[in-house]
Order: C-alpha cells, then sequence, then structure tokens
C-alpha cells in the first residue's frame, strides 16, 4: 500500500467510549495528540449517528479508535470524505474496521503489539506458577498451618525441562515463546501456517495438533476465535491430555469445549486456568466457580491500569509517523484480518 501523505497537521477525532478514552489516554496523551492533530474536542464519538458526529466527521482525516468504537459502515463513511486512517488504541479491529474502509483504501494501525505484551506476561506467570502448584499449596497451607514434608514433593512439579505447548504462534504466541526461552523448557508448537524454517527460528519444535496436547504439561492456546476455530480445543483432544496437565486460555472462550473441560477438571484429571469463558461471565451456578482444579479470571490478562499507558504511546507513536508520511510501524492488512484476534 502507497504511504499516504498528509499535511502537518491532519484533522483527528476520538471515536470511542467515553469510559474507554479517559482509562487510556490521560491529559498527557492528549496533550500529545493534540500537538501531533488538529484534534477534535471532546466528547469523544461514540455514536457515529448523531448531529455533531457527522459534523465532525465531515472534516476528519484521521479517526482515533478505543473499545467501544462504533463499526466505520458505509454510511458511516459517507459522512467522512476526507477519512485516511484509523489508528486503534486496542487489539483487535475487527469490531469496527469494516469491509467499507478497506475499499476505501483507510490506513489502519493497531496497538494489538502493545496488549501482547500483558497477556504473554500473565500467560508466562501462569506457566511458572501451575508449574510449582503454588495456589494449590497455598491453598493447603492456609487450612494446615503447617509446613508440609518438602522432600516428598512429587516428581511431576516444577519447571525443570517442563514441555510447554502453544497453540498458534499469533502476536501474543510469539512474544510467550520469547518469554520462555530463559527458563528451562521444551516449547511445542502448532499452527499450520508455520513450517519446519519458521519454527526453527522461533525455537521450538512443531508438532500437530493432536500431539501438542499428548505431550504439553502445559498448553497455551492463544489463536484467534474464527470459525474455523470456534470449539477447535473438544473433547478428544482435552481427554487426551497428560494426568495432571494444565490448560490455559488467555484467547477467547469459544475456542474450547467448555462441557468437556468441565468434565475433565471436575474428574481431577487436568487443571485449567481461564482467563476467558463462553460466556464471558459463567452463571453463578457453573460448577467452575467452585472447582479446586480451575483458576478463573475476568479477562484481566490484557491491557490494564498502568499498562494502557503502552497503548497509548504505541498509538501516538503511529500517529506520529503518519502524520510525517513515513507510513505505519503496526500496519493491520486486510489480507492478514482473517489471522488476527
Amino acid at each position: 500500500m502507497t504511504e499516504s501523505t498528509p499535511g502537518p497537521r491532519p484533522r483527528a477525532a476520538l471515536a470511542m467510549s467515553p469510559d474507554a478514552a479517559s482509562a487510556v489516554l490521560d491529559d498527557a496523551s492528549l496533550a500529545a495528540l493534540a500537538a501531533l492533530c488538529d484534534l477534535a474536542p471532546l466528547p469523544v464519538l461514540d455514536d457515529l449517528t448523531t448531529p455533531r458526529a457527522r459534523a465532525v466527521l465531515a472534516d476528519v482525516d484521521l479517526l482515533v479508535t478505543g473499545w467501544g468504537c462504533p463499526p466505520l459502515d458505509a454510511d458511516v463513511l459517507r459522512t467522512a470524505p476526507r477519512l485516511r486512517a484509523v489508528v486503534h488504541t486496542a487489539g483487535s479491529v475487527r469490531g469496527h474496521v469494516t469491509d467499507a474502509c478497506w475499499e476505501r483504501g483507510v490506513e489502519v494501525s493497531s496497538a494489538a503489539a502493545a496488549n501482547a505484551v500483558p497477556v504473554a506476561e500473565y500467560t508466562l506467570a501462569m506457566i511458572l506458577l501451575t508449574a510449582k502448584r503454588a495456589l494449590e499449596s497455598a491453598r493447603d497451607y492456609r487450612a494446615s498451618r503447617t509446613r508440609p514434608d518438602w522432600l516428598r514433593t512429587p516428581r511431576s512439579v516444577g519447571s525443570h525441562r517442563r514441555t510447554v505447548g502453544v497453540l498458534s504462534a499469533s502476536l501474543i504466541g510469539r512474544r510467550v515463546i520469547d518469554l520462555l526461552r530463559p527458563h528451562d523448557v521444551d516449547v511445542l508448537l502448532y499452527d499450520p501456517f508455520v513450517d519446519e524454517a519458521g519454527a526453527r527460528e522461533l525455537g521450538v519444535e512443531r508438532v500437530g495438533l493432536a500431539e501438542l496436547f499428548r505431550r504439553g504439561d502445559t498448553v497455551s492456546v492463544h489463536t484467534p476465535l474464527l470459525p474455523e476455530t470456534r470449539g477447535l480445543v473438544g473433547r478428544e483432544l482435552i481427554d487426551s491430555m497428560r494426568p495432571d496437565a494444565v490448560l490455559i486460555n488467555t484467547a477467547r472462550g469459544a475456542v474450547v469445549d467448555q462441557d468437556a473441560l468441565t468434565d475433565a477438571v471436575l474428574a481431577g484429571r487436568i487443571r485449567a486456568v481461564l482467563d476467558v469463558t463462553d460466556p464471558e461471565v459463567l452463571p453463578p451456578e457453573h460448577p467452575l466457580w467452585e472447582c479446586d482444579n480451575v483458576l478463573l479470571t475476568p479477562h484481566l490478562a490484557g491491557s490494564q491500569g498502568n499498562e494502557w499507558r503502552r497503548l497509548a504511546d504505541l498509538a501516538l507513536s503511529e500517529i506520529t509517523r503518519w502524520a510525517s508520511g513515513e507510513g505505519f510501524l503496526h500496519p493491520v492488512r486486510r489480507e492478514r484480518l482473517a489471522f488476527l484476534a
């Protein structure tokens, strides 16, 4: 795609929910953005059909989007004839960048690379903590108030030469692999789009999906939710996992057959760390809430708190590049959209 060369002060507007804007864009970030662009006054645009929104969109070159941005469909684009670029301050753009954007030739950037950092860090932490059975040990210690005989620790406990299976060499999956390098673990990868040469470059062993689940002491799911991946981790794969193996899911709940996983953890066969479920918040009566073999967290692996600044900084860097005609460092390509979360 040809790099755009907008003027020194592109007209920009914020399109996201007010809560997303206040979380991700602090005063310093807004000031930096205003120094780069002729920024439309607040409040942010969270409904692109209002008279005010149409008036703002009429002369914008750039939209800075975030969580809660409405779809940029053909009707919206007709009210934004000058729009040339979208910079997203979060990860996936699939909820608001539509076919009409690609057909218009709108350039798109995403902060997915920044959002991948805390997800990968969370994953690494859970790989190491579950290998040591830290959460279970803390629970038992609190109950007994006595120190167990550590010389009787089962040999399955610990990270030394543990086999970690990574499902998908996505942006996050690749970062998890990078973070695992200093640790004495063996890493398996299943990704149909990575060949043997690519696996060697990543420093992992390329295996089939069934082998990944059969051999992994820990299997971490990082595939996006697509029609082809819905229910990908099914009962047969879950039932093939080693006794006391750990399944970690920070991707999307619907990638995993939740009924099959529930059966396996309730039976005590395997353990699980689930930052996502299907639905996102389980019904209050769901048995996973009370299962000792499961750690449920409320989709916290992604950027939160001070990590939002990383998203804003990446977006500002991308706007700086685009405004100077350099093009995006983190572009989202239409042909790659099907492979992104």
